[in-house]
């Protein structure tokens, strides 16, 4: 029989989850406001003729799409990919590349803001003893996965550079993952260093590498502690928002 773990976070207003201008926000409405909703709908309904007085409850929220666990689509990182092509949008994000074989790579043990390469992700593949095939997706867990909802999440965790993702890309990955606010380094560090170099390539060069060759990514997982190394699917099907950068997904391992 199959496990589904979930690893997605639940979309949560009032904690520090994005940059304040992208927080999301989410207005409850209980059932007894449904209730007058109803009898609006219902001239000479009233409240007490439903049981227990109660008509729906719903939520009325206010977000972006990348809010929450979602799936960042190659427009998000440039207007072209592979080579110059224009880059896909959400809704033009094959099926095939949302449910796969999976692998997870740990670089916990990496401080905040450092920037892994090629190098780093060869070395985490021999310690598991795996390797790449087309259409794996490889999951990053990084510091930032428990830091999730606190004052730091922000800042927490690794990040993937262009050498690293190219490395994957080469091997016929379309779909990455982690559990940090950003596939690249927390914005903090990466302005430090621009600050001392001014060298404006390494500002989110992880995204920007989609240019060479288009992938996915998904960001904001939860629980990849609790997975395996590999021996495992994932799926990853995002929601179809035309000619949108990204899209909500919720992101779910089967395990044998």
């Amino acid at each position: 029989m199959t496990r589904l773990l979930d690893l997605s976070v639940s979309l949560r207003a009032g904690i520090p989850s994005d940059p304040p201008h992208m927080l999301p926000q989410i207005d409850y409405s209980g059932h007894d406001k449904g209730a007058e909703e109803f009898m609006m709908l219902f001239p000479g309904l009233k409240a007490e003729d439903l049981p227990g007085a109660a008509g729906a409850a719903i939520e009325k929220v206010s977000m972006t799409t990348h809010n929450g666990t979602h799936l960042d689509a190659p427009w998000h990182f440039h207007p072209t990919m592979d080579g110059g092509a224009r880059a896909i949008t959400i809704d033009e994000v094959p099926l095939e590349w949302c449910f796969s074989d999976a692998v997870k790579l740990d670089f916990r043990g990496k401080p905040d803001g450092y920037v892994c390469t090629a190098d780093d992700v060869r070395s985490e593949l021999d310690r598991i003893g795996y390797h790449l095939k087309p259409f794996d997706i490889v999951l990053m867990n990084t510091a930032a996965g428990a830091a999730y909802g606190q004052s730091d999440y922000l800042d927490k965790g690794c990040g993937f550079g262009r050498e690293a993702t190219l490395f994957l890309t080469e091997q016929g990955v379309k779909i990455t993952g982690t559990d940090a606010w950003s596939w690249d380094a927390p914005f903090r560090y990466t302005r430090e260093r621009f600050e001392e170099s001014r060298d404006a390539s390494m500002i989110w060069e992880g995204h920007k590498a989609g240019m060479i060759r288009g992938y996915c990514h998904i960001e904001k997982l939860a629980n990849l502690d609790l997975l395996p190394d590999h021996g495992f699917k994932i799926s990853c099907f995002p929601v179809k928002v035309e000619k949108a950068s990204a899209g909500w997904v919720r992101a779910v391992a089967h395990l044998d």
